[in-house]
């Protein structure tokens, strides 16, 4: 069994930077897999920019906006998989349940959530998963924002309780919410 690791906080809060040196700390094959459509020009220069900072390093980029639990389970074993980010990955899953005209709910959600814990949990690495916490602001004054930020907290909530270890990342500083107790051992 591997490790799980689930770094949330808020936008721009140092969280992608902190799982990025966590994860370029351990040994073996490292894949980012990114979840970010080109949505725009802006966007298209943010993850040239990302890619390049990861450019000529240890990184092997996958980009996958739907099913993250499907490239997991081809990785090799060893391998320090980080995911960035779930918030992404939840837009992307409902942006594609619209266009295909279904809905998307909590229940889905959960389905899928649940999808990437089962993978996680057969799978022989590690696993970082990066996530916003978009529920310390106020309550959103349109259903489409809402239903966006209780998606976002129903999967954090899985992944969360499924983790090893929970890092909060506030104002660049790491808030360990819940710590792996075997790694504590061999400290």
């Amino acid at each position: 069994m591997g490790t799980l690791i689930l770094v949330t906080g808020g936008a721009r809060s140092g969280k992608s930077d902190y799982a990025l040196a966590r994860a370029e700390a351990m040994s073996g094959p490292h894949c980012f897999l990114a979840t970010c459509p080109v949505i725009d020009g802006e966007m298209e220069k943010r993850i040239a920019r990302h890619k390049a900072e990861r450019a000529g390093g240890i990184w092997h980029t996958i980009e996958e906006e739907l099913d993250p639990a499907g490239i997991i389970q081809s990785l090799s074993a060893d391998t320090v998989c980080l995911v960035d980010c779930l918030t992404l990955w939840i837009n992307n899953l409902l942006h594609h349940a619209y266009s295909m005209g279904f809905s998307f709910d909590e229940d889905d959600m959960q389905n899928e959530a649940e999808a990437l814990v089962r993978q996680a949990s057969i799978f022989q690495g590690t696993i970082i998963c990066v996530s916003n916490e978009v529920g310390m602001g106020i309550v959103p004054d349109n259903f489409a924002a809402r239903h966006y930020r209780d998606l976002v907290g129903r999967c954090n909530r899985i992944i969360a309780a499924a983790a090893d270890e929970v890092i909060l990342v506030s104002c660049g500083l790491p808030l360990h919410l819940k710590e792996n107790k075997n790694r504590n051992k061999k400290l």
